[in-house]
């Protein structure tokens, strides 16, 4: 609809749809009475409501909506056959014969039904008490030249829209392709019939002017159409419309060309109906059965191969080979099947088999598992309230009314899992002091180690967690579907505000957010890092993360004001606000590149002086069995470190001593994952409004919060291999989830931030479509893309937690002094490489397990609820942003997991060159 065209909308008591689909209209009363709930509008009665008055004889109005809920809730309520619907049904009665009695003669009443409903007042299938309701018109004036039929005629809903469009004299949409209605066109005052039938002729070809046009457009930009019967109904159309233009031509002879031209039309109109519906509506359920059923299997073998990935015998290089020799022979017999029996090749079909064909050989290996009688406990170690948790989450994406208030279920959820972590640390005995540890306690065996924080520690995490939770709640989008609502006024960029004082302070909070996000990563490193190293990425750290934070600064000060800028100074701006972007993202794609080149930031320092303590040990392959082993490795470190500093030593000509320190081994993984995060942190920050500076920080702290919390519960001393519990991955996904709401993220493509694809590109792309997309597409997943590239630090940062600060060792007897001694901390996961591999395997697929599920739940929702009214609206929408959501995630993932494999691979290149050095 144009602006402007309708001048005036009355809105009387009903669902506010119509203010929310058709926001260019002009409304001078929209009326949305605030003393009338919505089941006081349910059971209005024209006589005594008060709340919502007619103003049919005012004549202000051209177009009067009227929307009443009664008749619907009813249905729900009591069914179609209650007596209370019968009721209501008298009241309708009456509310259609007042109005009709106030109508004037050029005023048309339409009374339609969106939906039925079955026998038990439900709605939303595909059946035919669903999908079939009343249309009733009426108007004081004759319509018709002759008496209705006595059988009603059936109308599709799409055939209203032109028509009405048509009567109120207003163009017909251009995505519709119903009928108009022709009986509504006669001129029954005229005397001779072929003038009426020259008015529906006309409309008719309006209307089919309007369904060509889009039938070009649609097939330019498609080809789901059938070719054969595009053409066919081409010709029809132009064989139609010149039928018609000589029908104009040729008056005399209209009556005979009228009987051709009219049902020439209608079946032009008929057949393009039809061919589009069966493109549009149809549905393969094998397709879909197959997709879901691997969908399933897939989740179910990240869960079983999860679990095999801890036992002894299990082989990597077999996890990979085997099923893609599986997944090859699958789609060979296949494609060979297909050939013999001369049937189309289909893509989609060998792709599912060769998926099937890789998913036998661990359906075999589950098989034999189960035969071999192993407790289902063993094959499913999920905790019973994550699985829970798991079922709750599934169950409730078949919901439109969850979809819709996700947003708001979400940080719930987080919540409660959160404060379940809390009161399971304190019941297992890991928040309790040293004395109380000897008691035993109910249903829990005695804890493994001493507690890493206490209650108190552990009870502010929780409380700070819940904290952060709710102020990123405060940046949040409403969706469409609640019109009541009112999304935070903070998403918007600051260009937009008005007022200086007012955008200069908020100016001022995202700056600070920025500073406060750079030094609290400054700090982390330095503490559990060292800044004073001399390798590239610790420099690039030091010097190019502030550079990173002054364009970013920068940027959003020219991106706030450029429309304030003086006329001479805007070429600069403009040329400053392309330049920027591109600086900060190429800073961060060099950081990367360094960071993958130099992943090990170990400090070796050579010092003159007395030696304060021993050189600090790094631990070597394999477990330590006794303090003889590790004073075999101190002389491979120090020979090393002497042989790299003999030309610094003789130029300095030290008179005491040399002292040879390699530090910060402890942290040497995590250290990595901590500054990509932070590298690809910078960079995403500036595809997103100024003020979601604030979230990004609250993210950092969340995290930092929840993986200390996390780890008072995860043991590192116990021997076996190293796993990560189904509670700290449910609780990152979770996470990942509220972060992409918090950033102002809704799964429907209106609220996608367009804008982010002229960040750097202010004067648009050209013809290139990829570029822009990869913009919107790291503005719209960045929580998904951070959180699985920080899924590692779920492994690592239990051991980070080992030891808050050095500690101290005795001497041997006849040496009273104490020397200082690093915990382990990381190094301990490589006492036992094999263990290292399989828990990095295990996080992986534990994390990917828990995404398969959501969309797994999505794809099933989106299918079994195909014909359900809101699927276009909400199901469809969220399984495509979980798809998308879901592949971005397991990208990242990859990455992080080949982020510590890098450094894993550069730490042991750098022992091996020790143990070389040595046996020089």
């Amino acid at each position: 609809m144009q602006e402007g065209v309708w001048s005036s909308w009355e809105m009387i008591p009903g669902k506010i749809f119509f203010l929310e689909l058709s926001p260019k209209l002009s409304f001078s009363h929209p009326l949305m009475s605030e003393t009338c709930t919505q089941w006081t509008m349910a059971s209005w009665n024209t006589s005594t409501q008060p709340c919502s008055p007619f103003t049919v004889d005012s004549g202000e109005w051209d177009v009067l909506i009227a929307h009443f809920l009664g008749v619907d809730h009813c249905g729900h309520k009591h069914g179609p056959y209650h007596p209370e619907m019968a009721k209501k049904l008298s009241q309708m009665d009456q509310v259609i014969q007042e109005l009709v009695e106030r109508l004037e003669n050029d005023t048309l009443l339409v009374v339609i039904g969106d939906h039925g409903m079955t026998m038990s007042g439900d709605h939303g299938g595909d059946s035919e008490l669903e999908i079939s309701a009343a249309l009733f018109l009426y108007s004081p004036a004759a319509l018709f030249p002759s008496a209705p039929p006595e059988e009603p005629e059936v109308i599709p809903q799409i055939s209203l829209v032109p028509t009405l469009a048509l009567l109120l004299g207003l163009p017909i949409p251009f995505g519709n392709i119903g009928e108009v209605i022709a009986e509504l066109f006669s001129e029954v005052k005229d005397s001779q019939p072929h003038f009426s039938a020259l008015a529906q002729a006309s409309a008719l070809h309006l209307n089919a002017q309007q369904v060509s046009r889009f039938l070009y457009t649609y097939s330019a930009a498609a080809q789901d159409l059938q070719v054969k019967e595009l053409h066919r109904l081409q010709n029809l159309f132009s064989k139609a419309s010149a039928d018609y233009q000589r029908l104009l031509q040729s008056p005399q002879r209209a009556e005979a060309a009228l009987q051709t031209v009219i049902p020439e039309l209608q079946q032009f109109l008929r057949g393009v109906q039809a061919m589009c519906l069966e493109s549009w509506a149809r549905f393969s359920l094998i397709r879909m059965a197959v997709g879901a059923a691997i969908l399933a299997a897939a989740c179910f073998l990240c869960l079983l191969v999860s679990q095999w990935a801890t036992s002894p015998g299990f082989c990597f290089h077999r996890l990979l080979l085997i099923p893609m020799a599986w997944g090859l022979a699958g789609a060979i017999v296949c494609a060979g099947l297909l050939a013999t029996t001369e049937l189309k090749l289909d893509p989609v079909i060998l792709g599912a088999m060769a998926a099937v064909g890789s998913l036998l050989p661990f359906l075999w290996k589950a098989w034999a598992d189960w035969g071999s009688k192993r407790p289902l406990a063993a094959l499913l170690p999920i905790p019973g309230p994550v699985l829970l948790l798991l079922l709750i989450r599934f169950a409730a994406f078949f919901s439109d009314s969850f979809v819709v208030a996700e947003a708001r279920a979400t940080p719930f959820l987080l919540g409660s899992l959160i404060l379940l972590l809390v009161v399971r640390l304190h019941w297992e005995g890991r928040l309790l002091p040293p004395k109380l540890l000897t008691i035993p306690r109910l249903g829990f065996s005695a804890p493994t180690g001493p507690p890493r924080h206490n209650g108190v520690q552990a009870l502010g995490l929780g409380v700070g967690l819940l904290l952060c939770i709710r102020l990123a709640g405060l940046f949040h989008r409403c969706p469409e579907e609640t019109p009541a609502c009112r999304s935070s006024p903070w998403l918007s960029p600051l260009a937009s505000m008005v007022g200086g004082r007012a955008k200069n302070l908020w100016y001022g909070a995202c700056v600070g957010a920025l500073v406060a996000l750079l030094a609290a990563v400054r700090l982390w490193l330095r503490r559990y890092g060292d800044l004073k190293s001399p390798e590239p990425p610790v420099l690039f750290v030091r010097w190019g993360l502030p550079v990173m934070v002054l364009g970013t600064a920068a940027y959003w000060a020219l991106a706030s004001g450029a429309d304030e800028a003086p006329p001479r100074l805007r070429a600069l701006v403009a040329g400053a606000s392309v330049v920027l972007p591109r600086a900060v993202a190429g800073l961060a794609a060099s950081g990367l590149m360094l960071l993958l080149w130099r992943p090990v930031t170990v400090l070796v320092k050579a010092a003159t002086g007395a030696p304060k303590s021993r050189t600090v040990l790094a631990p070597f392959s394999g477990p330590p069995t006794s303090q003889a082993d590790l004073d075999y490795v101190v002389p491979q470190i120090y020979r090393h470190m002497q042989e790299e500093f003999r030309g610094r030593l003789e130029r300095a000509k030290p008179q005491r001593p040399l002292t040879v320190a390699a530090r910060q081994l402890g942290s040497v993984y995590s250290a990595a994952v901590v500054t990509a995060l932070t590298l690809l942190a910078f960079p995403l920050l500036l595809l997103h409004a100024e003020r979601i500076s604030l979230v990004f920080l609250l993210l950092f702290l969340q995290s930092f919060l929840l993986l200390h919390l996390l780890a008072a519960g995860i043991p590192i001393t116990t021997p076996g291999p190293f796993t990560v519990p189904w509670q700290a991955v449910s609780a990152w996904a979770l996470m990942a989830t509220q972060t992409f709401y918090s950033t102002g993220h809704q799964p429907v493509f209106p609220a996608i931030h367009w804008h982010a694809a002229f960040v750097g590109f202010p004067e648009g792309h050209g013809s290139s479509t990829w570029l822009p997309a990869l913009l919107v597409g790291a503005n719209t997943f960045a929580s998904h893309l951070l959180f699985a590239v920080g899924c590692p630090l779920l492994l690592l940062w239990p051991f980070l937690c080992e030891s808050q600060g050095p500690q101290k060792r005795r001497q041997p007897p006849g040496n009273e002094a104490e020397e200082e001694e690093e915990p382990l901390m990381e190094m301990r996961l490589r006492d036992v490489p094999h263990h290292f591999n399989a828990a990095l395997l295990q996080l992986g697929l534990k994390y990917l397990f828990v995404l398969g599920i959501q969309i797994l739940a999505c794809a099933l929702a989106a299918s079994v609820l195909r014909r359900h009214l809101m699927v276009w609206k909400v199901f469809a929408p969220k399984f495509i942003f979980e798809a998308v959501g879901f592949i971005v995630s397991s990208v990242g993932l990859f990455l992080g997991i080949a982020l510590v494999m890098r450094v894993d691979g550069a730490v042991n290149s750098w022992f091996r060159q020790l143990v070389l050095a040595q046996q020089r």
